[in-house]
């Protein structure tokens, strides 16, 4: 098997990429490789993880996208990388009972995009990778999402059984960044909802208790101030507690241990307290940062590899203006389309632009929940930068994914697609419940 282009990796930037060549230049040149047959937004798995996203609604399966936007989908993971040979090998994928599904696969490749995106950072911390979930992909957000609904079932027995026993739910997310805080709210808003669904012993904020440790002075520290304090009291107004300067030293089955020997009850533990590159890359011969990360010049080309180029999460890219490129989906789109013009001019025989690529921060958005206010902040124009919150935020924070689906769906697909997916939450419970 062989391809002009192949991109590893289907995340927002992989697959944006993956499409819009696909649309250009045809299944023949553009090949995608994943590990997963359905792609998702990552920055909707705190949703699924609370149970107010169905997965089974939310998820585009990656063949259905490859027929539709013109690129070949090849299933499994990539294990091993000859840049002498232009050749890369995807393993073989078995199915639950252990027996081979998909054999062992060759593809050569004209140009290779790696677009493999992050995974959980746990620096070292005794128990963490052991004892916590990390909201990686979609099984992680649904092994949550059924671990929670049987806390919740073993609460409302015991509150049943006993009135007066103790039955508190205690969930504790590690970091306050975008991941950490949109989950305490999406969590605090969710379990409110669950009450209505047959738990109607649980009083939320008694019995669901929800403890946000981050390890910097204030949460969503790389943000201003006034998102971070605005976020502080929407999360302190739905009874979630918060606390900063806290570094984690140990996590055990049922508790969590800090530097000052304070100790948080815990029967759910979520790790959202940093990324890293996945390991793999390092087998693969390629350059890579302490971080994991490829190393990659200002073209988005891996140094010293011709050929191979890499985006996204898993990119070490130092811009223009000498900023390391920060891990977030718009950096991913950005360097996707700058990619896209460059293979595109490749196509059509001309020579490529060796101007670099220029990350521009457009501001960020943070969910705290469906009915409730968005804190955020609205990008930077010559300098100047937006506070925005309130229903306007929560109009823009949804419209990013919708910007999403736009670029794998099309825009009458789009529309029609967030039709349908009005229509039926009208018919089915706010929660998942299975």
């Amino acid at each position: 098997m062989q391809s002009e282009i192949v991109i590893v990796g289907g995340g927002a930037g992989g697959l944006e990429l993956a499409c819009k060549l696909g649309r250009k230049l045809g299944p023949s040149k553009v090949l995608l490789v994943d590990t997963r047959l359905y792609h998702i937004w990552k920055p909707s798995l705190h949703e699924v993880a609370a149970g107010t996203l169905d997965i089974h609604q939310e998820g585009l399966s990656y063949q259905m996208l490859a027929h539709d936007n013109g690129f070949t989908f090849v299933y499994g993971p990539m294990t091993a990388l000859d840049t002498n040979t232009r050749r890369i090998t995807v393993g073989a994928v078995q199915a639950a009972d252990g027996e081979d599904v998909l054999h062992e696969r060759h593809i050569e490749y004209g140009s290779l995009v790696m677009a493999v995106g992050s995974t959980s950072n746990y620096f070292g911390v005794p128990g963490a990778r052991e004892h916590t979930i990390s909201l990686n992909a979609t099984e992680d957000a649904e092994r949550f999402r059924l671990r929670l609904l049987r806390l919740m079932a073993v609460a409302e027995q015991a509150r049943e059984e006993r009135p007066d026993a103790v039955a508190a739910l205690d969930v504790v997310i590690i970091g306050g960044g975008a991941t950490g805080v949109e989950l305490a709210a999406e969590l605090r808003e969710a379990s409110g909802v669950y009450a209505t669904y047959g738990f109607s012993r649980l009083q939320v904020k008694r019995d669901v208790r929800i403890t946000l440790l981050e390890g910097a002075p204030r949460i969503l520290a790389p943000l201003p101030e006034r998102v971070s304090a605005s976020a502080l009291k929407l999360l302190g107004e739905r009874g979630i507690q918060v606390v900063t300067d806290c570094r984690v030293t140990q996590i055990d089955p049922d508790k969590v241990l800090d530097n000052a020997g304070n100790v948080y009850p815990a029967n759910l533990v979520v790790w959202a307290a940093g990324i890293r590159a996945p390991e793999f890359l390092g087998t693969l011969g390629l350059p890579t940062n302490k971080g994991g990360q490829i190393e990659v010049d200002a073209q988005l080309r891996v140094k010293g590899v011709p050929g191979v180029y890499a985006l996204g999460d898993c990119a070490a890219c130092i811009d223009e203006s000498g900023k390391p490129v920060p891990p977030r989906a718009q950096a991913a789109h950005q360097q996707a389309d700058y990619l896209l013009k460059g293979f595109l001019r490749s196509a059509a025989g001309k020579p490529v632009d060796e101007k670099p690529y220029r990350y521009r921060d457009y501001g960020s958005l943070v969910s705290l929940g469906k009915t409730t206010s968005v804190g955020n902040l609205m990008g930077s124009l010559r300098g100047t930068s937006w506070f925005v919150e309130g229903m306007v935020a929560r109009f823009m924070y949804t419209s990013l994914h919708l910007m999403h689906h736009q670029a794998v769906l099309g825009s009458m697909r789009t529309g029609v697609l967030a039709i349908a997916r009005f229509l039926i939450r009208r018919t089915t419970p706010l929660v998942k419940l299975h």
